[in-house]
């Protein structure tokens, strides 16, 4: 059993251009939203709430991007009653709802994205543009 093991990590620089590209596409659809981008652990990297979108929302999209880097899957899937509970649980920290994605390279956990003022599509769609942008797995 090897005591180390080799992890990979977004930058900043890709952050940033996945946060630009989830602009982009949100300024597309006419829907300005709130994006989280955070590293493997949960820690933001880059954020931002577009003019006009749910004040709300910015907490709802850290929470997203950090259910989805814990659990390295799409938020959304888990029950209702398990993610009120781990949402309690942590203090806010995890949620059900849809619009976070794992930002995995080569099927390896970098970070994740979560993306809040839309629908649960419209979230997922803004977040799908960024990890495309950047060159990370489809999700």
């Amino acid at each position: 059993m090897s005591v180390t093991r080799e992890t990979l990590a977004l930058s900043h620089a890709g952050a940033m251009q996945a946060l630009a590209a989830a602009i982009a596409h949100a300024e597309k659809i006419g829907i300005p939203q709130c994006v989280f981008i955070v590293d493997a652990s949960g820690e933001t990297i880059a954020s931002i709430r577009m003019d006009g979108a749910k004040y709300l929302s910015m907490h709802t999209a850290r929470a997203k991007a950090r259910t989805a880097a814990s659990i390295n899957a799409p938020t959304g899937a888990i029950s209702f009653e398990f993610g009120t509970a781990a949402g309690i649980a942590s203090q806010g920290g995890v949620t059900h709802l849809p619009g976070g994605l794992p930002i995995r390279f080569r099927g390896r956990l970098a970070g994740a994205i979560g993306v809040g003022s839309g629908t649960g599509d419209q979230d997922f769609e803004v977040a799908r543009a960024a990890l495309a942008a950047i060159g990370a797995d489809a999700v």
